[in-house]
Formats: C-alpha cells, structure tokens, sequence
C-alpha cells in the first residue's frame, strides 16, 4: 500500500507563500503519477495540480495557475506543491495522492477519482 507522509500546512495571510510536502513512505514514486488536490468545508474535493510520470506533463487548475508548483524530487521520494500569492480561496484540506502511471491517463485528468493512494492531509488556512 503506497503511504504518504504530508507536512507544510498552516495560517499565511493573503499574498503569502507556503510549500506543503508530500514524502513517500516505503516505497518510489517512479512508477506513480502524482497529484495535489484540496477540498474546502462544504464542498468536493477538486485537482489542483497534476504530474504525469510518463512525460513529464504537469496540469493545473485555472485557479492556481501561474501562483503554485508541483515538483517532484525523485531522489527522495517527495511531492512539492509550492503556493505563492495566496488568496482567501485557497483555504482548504490539502492532499498529496499517487496512482500507478499507465498510458491511459494524462496530467490533465486530473481527476480525484481516478488516484488510489492518499496522504492524510494537511490544512492551510489563508486569513488576514
């Protein structure tokens, strides 16, 4: 069972920086596509950001482009999503998730339903 250790959450003021990080636990992320996704009180969880192992193809939502980075550090085993310029919207439940690459599926399906393996989350809050 492919585990995830999250870690990066917190309370930033609108137009602040956080970097959440996401490390594998026990196993490699070679042969993993990668997502961040957020759910906000209320409402359903929705892709934020989307890396595909096959190639290299990364996918954002339109809210979030040009303000957050996914990057992946294969030496340790970690997911980065950086988030720059926060905004009030961007308060949620953050959570890293892997699913096994095929050629089916594309950065841009970015889809909660289709990733099996789910870190535990972690809350950033963006409030003045």
């Amino acid at each position: 069972q492919v585990q995830f250790v999250e870690s990066g959450g917190g309370l930033v003021q609108p137009g602040g920086s956080l970097r959440l990080s996401c490390a594998a636990s026990k196993f490699t992320l070679d042969y993993y596509d990668i997502g961040w996704f957020r759910q906000a009180a209320g409402k359903a969880r929705e892709g934020v950001s989307c890396i595909s192992k096959g190639d290299g193809a990364v996918y954002y939502a339109d809210s979030v482009k040009g303000r957050f980075t996914i990057s992946v550090d294969n030496a340790d085993d970690t997911v980065y999503l950086q988030m720059n310029s926060l905004k009030s919207e961007d308060t949620a439940i953050y959570y890293c998730a892997a699913r096994v690459a095929t050629t089916f599926n594309t950065a841009a399906n970015c889809h909660p339903g289709t990733f099996a393996s789910w870190g535990q989350g972690t809350q950033v809050t963006v409030s003045s």
